[in-house]
């Protein structure tokens, strides 16, 4: 065999499709989606005016809805340019910056003899789901039922039993015709010269088949049914066709599902993955019982340019979660990043999703946190920043994080928002606090808040931070956008009218044009955006209108403005709206929290302070998120006549 698989699948994983083939085509900027890998261009193989040949990064192939021809990197430049194959494994080989393989009679051997292994390992994966549905795998099916597991679902996950014995499978392979030397060499058994005879690694476990990226067994997981085995979940150890750090389990099923979902989603463990599976999260994955590996990070950004990362909301998940987010920083880069979801405390996937269903864990993804904010909370939460000192060593700390970044673009753009952010925490003045009289405050270590005069340096951070002080200041550019829409078009505020007169809006000139705009309906004006005006203008708000028609403007929220469309603008009221419903929820929270801070600050309760300040950080980032979000989405402008995603 002149390449192998394993050689052929690598140069075809590092290098996109894209790249290949447009060397030859001009892809179409209306119908292509370069963040999502997904490219239309006029096929070079039939002449055509419109683009109706796709081809997709993540499946690695090409298609043509126009004269049917389809394949992979390597058919592309064998069809199209008569390329022989060795020539056209040589070109991937070389963007892929891969060494050719030299002609080696023994790796040829030795790719016969994985294949000859994978044989001996699906005759294990049918043993093991053979004794699964004999008397022998009672008690494990009993085990999987209480794990709320289905038949369907054992079957699809090939799920099975390894009897307790010590020679079971082993002479049954043999029976087979598969060698002492291969079962060994698949890690089936446990052998070594103080062995001196080889006994079966799995007994009396939970079987979970662990595939490659082909939907090949590699290797097994098992998981324990006797309470007094020392390791509750034992995988294969590393052998010729399984390399721990390398595999991902469910990776074959979840890029096929990734496809249809978007993204793809890292839990921590086998009956995670399964039970989202079975819940209908089928793009789910797991590291192999260790930390996620910069291996398996790759093979996620193979698939997807964010997954999101989700870890189980105890102690413990958190502290992965910081592992995970330092292990990305340094290869993130434009279109490769990461995102956060943690779970509820206390729970993991499979508990959330038996508990409260599918919806609850899509709300959970719904509030899955970038990379940045991830960072941003660990240095923050439960930080006491009283002093120069202390919040000269954050800035520092954000500054050295940010370094690691390799990408000299994303790393420019992180530092650009860590500024932003430690201008927002602590604001643009922070004027003398002359409430203790003069006196020092002191405090221990960074996030040990000491006493002075009875209250603690952690109020005082607080009262300074710009997240939980008054919204006075800049006009909030969604709540301004929408009090404009509803002028600009007031068909708006007769569609929404409950909604605009229940809006919730701090700022004080957003309040006075709203109060005059209710006003003029209670009186009966005409809903014309003439009339509406002229009551502005005749209660004195005509500079507060123009400013908040100006910071439109600015922004480039057009479906606010008069000369868009009303379904444009409608499509974009109904976007803003809902952030806006998020957000006001979210000050509740953040109100009530504040509260509680309060009287815990009080009766001196340090670790109920440590607690809250934690929880009033994350809804005070979600809120500075949202806020941050622009309503308008791909699809825009067509009634107005713009252009797609212009």
């Amino acid at each position: 065999m002149r390449f192998s698989p394993s050689f052929l699948d690598e140069i075809r994983d590092r290098v996109p499709i894209s790249s290949v083939i447009g060397q030859r085509v001009t892809w179409d900027r209306r119908k292509t989606n370069a963040q999502r890998g997904d490219y239309w261009a006029c096929c070079p193989f039939h002449g055509e005016k419109s683009p109706s040949f796709h081809c997709e990064d993540r499946k690695g192939r090409y298609h043509c809805f126009g004269c049917g021809v389809s394949g992979d990197h390597f058919k592309f430049l064998t069809e199209l340019d008569g390329m022989g194959f060795p020539e056209a494994v040589e070109r991937i080989a070389e963007m892929a910056g891969v060494p050719m393989p030299a002609r080696d009679e023994q790796a040829e051997r030795r790719e016969r003899e994985r294949t000859t292994l994978t044989d001996v390992m699906e005759l294990a994966t049918k043993f093991f789901q053979d004794k699964l549905q004999s008397a022998e795998g009672a008690k494990a099916r009993a085990y999987l039922r209480e794990r709320g597991l289905t038949s369907v679902t054992q079957q699809a996950f090939r799920l099975g039993y390894s009897p307790d014995s010590r020679n079971a499978l082993k002479e049954h392979l043999a029976a087979k015709g598969a060698t002492k030397e291969q079962i060994e060499a698949c890690g089936l058994v446990v052998h070594g010269p103080d062995i001196p005879v080889s006994y079966d690694r799995f007994r009396d476990r939970v079987m979970f088949p662990i595939e490659d990226s082909r939907g090949r067994v590699i290797a097994f997981g098992g998981r324990a049914l006797s309470a007094d085995v020392p390791a509750k979940y034992l995988n294969s150890n590393d052998t010729e066709l399984f390399h721990k750090g390398n595999v991902l389990y469910n990776f074959s099923r979840a890029r096929r599902a990734q496809t249809k979902a978007g993204t793809v989603i890292a839990v921590e463990g086998y009956m995670d993955v399964i039970a989202l599976a079975q819940a209908g999260f089928e793009n789910a994955v797991a590291p192999l019982g260790t930390a996620l590996t910069e291996n398996q990070l790759d093979l996620l950004w193979r698939m997807t340019g964010e997954p999101v990362l989700c870890f189980d909301g105890d102690q413990a998940g958190l502290k992965a979660a910081w592992r995970a987010a330092d292990l990305a920083l340094p290869l993130v880069q434009a279109g490769r990043t990461v995102r956060f979801a943690l779970l509820p405390e206390g729970q993991d996937p499979d508990d959330l999703v038996k508990a409260n269903g599918p919806e609850a864990f899509r709300e959970v993804l719904a509030q899955a946190r970038p990379l940045a904010e991830m960072l941003w909370l660990r240095e923050t939460s439960g930080g006491v920043f009283d002093t120069p000192e202390r919040r000269a060593e954050l800035e520092r700390t954000l500054r050295e994080l940010t370094s690691r970044i390799k990408d000299e673009s994303v790393r420019r753009h992180y530092s650009q928002d860590m500024r932003e952010r430690v201008q927002a925490f602590f604001g643009r003045e922070r004027p003398r606090d002359n409430r203790f009289g003069g006196q020092d405050r002191t405090g221990g270590g960074r996030g040990r808040p000491g006493q002075a005069a009875g209250r603690t340096p952690m109020t005082d951070s607080l009262a300074r931070s710009a997240l939980v002080k008054g919204n006075s200041g800049p006009l909030p550019l969604r709540d301004t956008a929408m009090l404009v829409a509803m002028v600009n078009h007031p068909t708006l505020m007769d569609d929404y009218f409950d909604a605009f007169e229940h809006m919730d809006l701090p700022h004080p000139e957003l309040k006075r044009l709203h109060a005059a705009l209710l006003d003029a309906v209670a009186h009966g004006i005409e809903h014309e955006r003439a009339a509406l005006i002229g009551v502005l203008e005749m209660a004195g708000l005509a500079g507060s209108w123009q400013a908040a028609v100006a910071l439109v403007r600015r922004a480039r929220l057009w479906p606010a403005l008069e000369d868009a469309a009303l379904d444009d603008a409608r499509e974009a009221f109904n976007q803003l709206a809902a952030l806006h419903s998020r957000t006001r929820e979210l000050r509740r929270q953040r109100s009530s929290v504040e509260a509680a801070l309060a009287e815990a600050v009080e009766s001196g309760e340090e670790q109920s302070c440590q607690h809250l300040l934690h929880v009033l950080n994350a809804i005070s980032m979600d809120i500075a998120n949202l806020e941050r979000l622009e309503a308008l989405v791909d699809g825009f402008g067509v009634s107005s006549g713009r252009a797609q995603g212009a």
